[in-house]
């Protein structure tokens, strides 16, 4: 019986048995081991999965009858001897319900029949991953403003884009925009501007409407970019606890960001299969589903075997990098990677404005060090795996040894 593997006592393991819910405990016990949750943690979830029991049992509720619609009338009752429910109750009874669905003994909640909006989402979501190739994450975004558009376009009718105007495009850009960050902004007009092609491609509107969608302004190369010094990134890579699984783990992430420049969505999708180690090299997946195969240095080949010889748990995910918290599996956004960075930061004792850029500052630490060893802007485009020089010519800012050559003498002599 799996539920000693939480619990050492015969007469609790019997206790839990007798009500409706109990003939799954020993499954859902073995559940949450293979998904790493710690000893106190499996053992509170399964407590209160046995505190719901003798209620349904009570109600005359069968285990396959069990709705949330129950579980919401549960815990808003107000036991006498038993603590108060608190949210984690909440969540954890939520998780076995789930469970439950996913082994079949609980059939799932029809699902509501979409609206005219969530169908024509749907769809434009359909095609960005099919047609146009964009990764899950910037998919989401781009459906989020979509979304947000339409609602307010047509709030209580069926949408008919062949009604929309450029004013009404304009309008709402620019009451949005002022509510947003300036890359929230541009982002929202990038969906916009893709929406409304792809809702011309369809036949839904005559009119180029992308054509009103205003820019946000953002002169090129107006920044310069910026970046670590070799003491600052060394400094920020011995912050991290290498005999530790997560020291390992965080260690192995930071060389790949600093020797490799890769992105943080790329270092999310990296699977097992992407490391070739008789050949050396490892394969990225980029922007646009491209895929790109580079030379595995030997400490970054070494960082990532450490790991996953003494600190990647074991499971049946294929992703490299593995969540340190249960349930096991690979890191959901990028936003986890940036906050790796973070932590190493404050660690190495910098405050939180050195880490604004996250993850992305190593990649331009990484084309400032290329360049002013010599590399050539095409050779920076190739390791940062951009398709055209026009996305690294921003580097040339800080090349100070060629502008030098540039620049002209001063018209008044030496001061």
């Amino acid at each position: 019986m799996s539920l000693w593997l939480f619990f050492g006592d015969q007469e609790t393991i019997s206790r839990f048995h007798l009500h409706p819910l109990g003939k799954y405990l020993d499954d859902y016990a073995k559940w949450l081991h293979d998904r790493g949750y710690c000893w106190e943690a499996a053992r509170v979830k399964i407590r209160n999965v046995a505190r719901l029991s003798p209620w349904l049992k009570r109600h005359g509720i069968a285990a396959k009858d069990l709705r949330w619609d129950h579980i919401q009338d549960y815990l808003q009752m107000k036991p006498r001897k038993s603590p108060p429910f608190n949210r984690q109750d909440k969540a954890n009874l939520k998780q076995f319900l789930r469970y439950l669905q996913a082994q079949g003994v609980v059939s799932k909640p029809v699902a509501a029949e979409s609206t005219p909006i969530e169908k024509m989402v749907a769809e434009y979501r359909v095609y960005l991953l099919k047609e146009r190739a964009l990764s899950e994450e910037t998919t989401a975004q781009y459906c989020r403003h979509v979304n947000r558009f339409l609602l307010e376009s047509f709030p209580r009718v069926r949408p008919d884009l062949s009604t929309l105007r450029s004013v009404s495009v304009t309008s709402h850009i620019q009451k949005s925009a002022a509510k947003m960050s300036k890359k929230d902004a541009q982002l929202m007009c990038c969906a916009l501007r893709s929406f409304l092609r792809y809702a011309r491609y369809q036949g839904y509107i005559e009119a180029d409407l992308q054509a009103s969608v205003p820019a946000v302004a953002n002169w090129t190369l107006a920044s310069i970019p910026k970046a670590l010094s070799a003491e600052v990134a060394e400094k920020v890579l011995a912050s991290c606890d290498r005999q530790t699984p997560i020291g390992r783990r965080d260690y192995a992430v930071l060389l790949l960001l600093s020797r490799l420049g890769l992105r943080a969505g790329e270092i999310v999708t990296l699977e097992l299969d992407d490391l070739d180690w008789r050949a050396g090299t490892i394969s990225i997946h980029g922007k646009g589903s491209n895929l790109s195969q580079m030379p595995l240095p030997p400490d970054v080949g070494q960082a990532i075997v450490e790991y996953l010889q003494h600190g990647r748990p074991k499971c049946s995910t294929r992703r490299v990098f593995i969540c340190r918290t249960a349930p096991i599996r690979g890191f959901a956004r990028s936003a986890v990677v940036s906050n790796i960075v973070a932590r190493a930061f404050r660690r190495a004792g910098f405050d939180d404005s050195a880490t604004r850029k996250g993850s992305h500052l190593f990649r331009h630490t990484l084309a400032t060090g290329l360049l002013r060893t010599g590399a050539s802007l095409p050779e920076i485009a190739e390791v940062l795996r951009h398709r055209s020089t026009a996305c690294v010519t921003i580097y040339a800012k800080v090349d100070l040894q060629s502008l030098r050559s540039l620049a002209l003498a001063w018209p008044g002599g030496v001061q």
